[in-house]
């Protein structure tokens, strides 16, 4: 800077205006130069930074996709035995009394169910924070913005079948069976408590109209999430695809 005031002095001193006007462009011009470069690097460094950011958010959200694929690759297998076995419980209705092996009884009286808990943690974490701003993809912000949405409605299904399990299926069951008769194999104890109870009477069960639109609904339903699974996985699977290739850039 010393030698900088030294030659604009000079330059004042000796007359030579014209010369003072080019060195004097040529110094700002030097200024706005070094603004420029200090501007690209801060610049530069922000970028950096806001890539480290956003590879994080990708990796959280990546793992979080990967656990969702392994559930609804279950649910799906599930969904699909539901199916079949429901199927086979409506062909029992209209068999004789001495039809009904001890093998159709126990598919009958069996409602086993387990709903999917499929993860959301860190995509509901980037669609309510700041973190969206880091994405630079268009076509991933769009994914990512309706998953929770797809989630949702996947969640709403399987209520849907919980509530029908819960609330209608299962109380027509024990109203005509002895839920005694699911565990009198177990054991000669349990074989004796048998004989104190009533009767169970699954021709009634397999007749009772409460029953069986109960389980019409729930193979519906069961149907409707089959396909569900099946979709969402595609979706869960083109998003883990394109955050791969993101991650990979």
């Amino acid at each position: 800077m010393k030698v900088f005031r030294k030659i604009r002095l000079s330059l004042v001193f000796s007359g030579k205006t014209k010369s003072y006007l080019v060195y004097a462009l040529g110094e700002i011009l030097l200024i706005v130069i070094g603004i420029l470069i200090a501007w690209k690097i801060n610049s530069m460094n922000e970028i950096r930074k806001n890539r480290i950011v956003e590879l994080k958010i990708y990796q959280t959200l990546n793992e979080e996709l990967d656990a969702n694929l392994t559930l609804l690759d279950s649910s799906i297998d599930r969904y699909t035995l539901d199916v079949k076995n429901i199927n086979q419980t409506i062909k029992s209705i209209g068999l004789e009394k001495e039809q009904l092996t001890d093998k159709i009884k126990k598919a009958i009286v069996e409602v086993n169910y387990k709903p999917t808990q499929l993860h959301n943690g860190a995509v509901n974490s980037i669609n309510s924070t700041n973190k969206f701003e880091f994405i630079e993809s268009v076509l991933l912000k769009d994914l990512i913005a309706s998953y929770p949405n797809e989630l949702d409605s996947f969640e709403s299904q399987e209520n849907k079948i919980e509530n029908i399990i819960i609330n209608r299926l299962q109380p027509a069951i024990e109203s005509h069976i002895s839920l005694i008769d699911i565990i009198s194999e177990r054991g000669l104890s349990y074989k004796k408590t048998k004989t104190f109870t009533r009767t169970s009477n699954y021709m009634d069960l397999l007749n009772s109209r409460a029953y069986q639109n109960a389980l019409v609904d729930r193979l519906l339903q069961t149907e409707n999430q089959l396909l569900n699974s099946k979709i969402l996985r595609v979706k869960t699977q083109t998003m883990s695809y394109k955050l791969n290739k993101e991650i990979d850039n």
